[in-house]
């Protein structure tokens, strides 16, 4: 792609805009104060950030009022990636930032939290009443034995009751981790195994759909399951009694007790996300309270424009890192918004109406609902007072030029479209929402504050208005502290840093174009990124391959250019078996019931076989590009390939779309 023409932008923020947008009044700050290039715009700003990182990220903790209760030694003690070493000798809390808004008697009244669910809502949370219960439930963690270090998991979905866990076992010093209760028993103890939580707090069930789900018999399974729990706490969603052994949500909640915060190294870690790769269990990712909380104050008061009285509503379920940036929106004084329940429930544009009823200023979604919404011919402004929405942001897979489109036409002429990229593995976004920056289709602003991003070829070059790999050249905070039981860091080491020694290599394709703006172009890797939720191709494989008919089998998760994902699986059959209706069937339950219904293939198809590497492995990557149109020269080094006629069937199949499709 090229940006030579130099096309007219879809939305330019006015004068009066940028002027009032908290990253002008930072950059006029920081310009006084730390010698930040006071012209030039945002990309002097951003040059300066990357070029000065420790004064940049100390001029952070300043404008964001960081309270380090001991003082650092210096910024970056090791820069080195894997391993860069932030803020040396500070303690602090996340979780004391996140609740500073209820120390102000002028706001504690106001809603922290506003509650949606399918059947009623907005639920108003104060302040106050979160601090509340954070306090309550921080020294019952405490109670039970909980120190820091300790894992407290949860099993729920987005409601107040998650965020109150979590806020808690960040006072506490307990690093979490959660799951959202549409994820099967085998794939969350694929998860919660690796790290050996001693606290769940578990749901009775959930609502999708105009539906109960009772997930009463999954969570006796977690239990047997996971034999370091020394507590299990029942949050009865649908209204069912506490099972023997378990506490009480309510009575655990219910005391007037101050917030003890626990201040701890910076790199202590906060919380574990999971990332899967395309072999082995997920990688077990671990962030730290220091390095999140600096990230999020930048990304969502400087990149999403929010501060106190504002209002954050983002589509997300638990189990996605988009929930964790979302609770971060608390630290900025913004009143977050939690829907639990189906996207697209009881219609298509049911989340327009969610904005609506919240006052919603940010509207975060998924590219793809933006396209379900313009294929089912919804009309967002014509049905909703949207007054208040001044961007919708919009990540989980590039958004199609007809997107942004339809955004434009449907929402609002002066629309902020953020089409936005990051990753699981550092919980926010390398490029982005800048709301003083011009918007053109199909392209992302630009690369975000601190974030040394650039494209580079296979030699390690950068280029610019080319295709090449997304790499970050300087360490970045909120990048993990490590993989959970990774002692030696090979496993974290060779997830990113083996490409490019010493820079981190995220697996995605992307533009740089000569305007600054990001471009793009989907996965380099074979993980599975559907509606926002990745997983590994190994998690399909373990599920599938347990069926005595099923000899192997090839996922491939494949973006398409009208915005949509493709992901078909390959079956190949043991013999005598026929790959009829019944076991189509068997299999889509399967992967529903034991992974996420999410990740049900759209079709499966029989192959004569699976091809491999010399050394044994899945060709994954090889096949999707064949499916994306490249010829088999191009796609895959013959001499790598075990059975290379294989190939020929991913080939045919993809001129076979083409050819439907035109």
């Amino acid at each position: 792609m090229t940006s030579a023409a130099s096309p007219a932008p879809l939305w330019q923020p006015d004068a009066d805009r940028i002027a009032a947008a908290h990253v002008t009044r930072f950059q006029a700050w920081a310009a006084e104060r730390y010698g930040a290039p006071a012209e030039g715009g945002y990309a002097a700003l951003h040059q300066w950030s990357v070029t000065e990182l420790e004064t940049f990220w100390k001029a952070v903790a300043d404008w964001f009022d960081v309270r380090f209760s001991t003082p650092y030694e210096r910024v970056l003690g090791d820069r080195a990636m894997p391993g860069a070493e932030w803020f040396p000798g500070a303690t602090l809390n996340y979780a004391e930032h996140a609740l500073r808004t209820a120390d102000d008697p002028a706001r504690a009244g106001e809603p922290a939290l506003l509650y949606v669910d399918e059947t009623q809502g907005p639920t108003p949370v104060s302040w106050a009443e979160l601090r509340r219960q954070v306090g309550s439930l921080a020294a019952e963690l405490r109670a039970v034995g909980v120190r820091p270090g300790d894992r407290v998991s949860g099993y729920v979905p987005n409601v107040p009751q998650a965020v109150v866990a979590f806020l808690a076992s960040a006072a506490v010093g307990a690093v979490w981790t959660s799951c959202a209760p549409d994820f099967g028993a085998r794939s969350v103890l694929d998860r919660f195994q690796q790290i050996e939580p001693v606290v769940l707090f578990a749901v009775d069930g959930y609502r999708y759909g105009g539906k109960e789900h009772d997930r009463t018999k999954t969570v006796a399974e977690l239990r047997a399951e996971l034999p370091t729990l020394r507590a299990v706490v029942h949050i009865p969603l649908l209204g069912t009694p506490a099972p023997d052994g378990t506490l009480d949500w309510s009575a655990l909640t219910s005391a007037d007790t101050e917030p003890v915060f626990e201040q701890v190294p910076f790199a202590h870690p906060l919380w574990v996300l999971y990332s899967s790769g395309t072999t082995g269990l997920p990688k077990a990712i671990v962030q730290s309270q220091g390095g999140i909380l600096l990230e999020h104050f930048k990304q969502l008061g400087l990149h999403c424009d929010l501060g106190p009285g504002d209002r954050f509503f983002w589509y997300t379920s638990t189990g996605w890192m988009m929930w964790n940036f979302l609770v971060s929106g608390l630290l900025t004084g913004t009143t977050i918004v939690l829907y639990d329940g189906s996207p697209g429930y009881p219609d298509t544009g049911a989340q327009w109406g969610i904005a609506e009823r919240t006052g919603a200023k940010l509207f975060g979604t998924s590219a793809a609902y933006v396209m379900a919404c313009r294929k089912a011919d919804v009309h967002p402004a014509r049905d909703h007072d949207l007054s208040k929405i001044a961007c919708v942001a919009t990540t989980g897979s590039p958004l199609p030029p007809d997107g942004f489109r339809w955004l434009h036409d449907e929402v609002t002429e002066d629309l902020w479209i953020a089409s936005v990229s990051g990753g699981t593995d550092v919980c926010t976004c390398f490029a982005g929402a800048v709301p003083t920056l011009p918007v053109h289709i199909g392209e992302l602003q630009a690369p975000c504050l601190g974030t040394d991003l650039q494209a580079w070829d296979p030699q390690g070059r950068p280029v610019l208005d080319e295709v090449g790999e997304l790499v970050i050249t300087n360490p970045m905070p909120s990048m993990p502290v490590g993989f959970w039981n990774d002692p030696d860091g090979s496993r974290y080491h060779d997830s990113y840093f083996d490409m490019y020694p010493g820079v981190w290599r995220h697996g995605d394709w992307i533009t740089l174009t000569d305007r600054g703006s990001v471009v793009i172009h989907g996965r380099s890797d074979s993980t599975l990124n559907r509606q926002g939720v990745r997983m590994g191709s190994a998690d399909i494989y373990e599920a599938v391959e347990r069926l005595p008919e099923i000899r192997e089998s090839l996922v491939i998760g494949l973006e398409e250019p009208d915005g949509g994902y493709w992901m078909p699986l390959f079956v190949h059959l043991a013999e005598g078996a026929e790959l009829d209706d019944t076991l189509r069937a068997r299999i889509k339950t399967t992967i529903r019931q034991e992974l996420s219904p999410r990740h049900v293939p759209d079709t499966i198809i029989e192959v004569p076989a699976v091809p491999h590497t010399l050394t044994g492995k899945r060709i994954e990557v090889p096949v999707k590009r064949l499916l994306q149109g490249t010829e088999l020269a191009k796609a895959v080094n013959p001499g790598s390939v075990d059975n290379l006629e294989l190939l020929h069937f991913y080939e045919s199949l993809a001129r076979e779309r083409r050819a439907n499709r035109s």
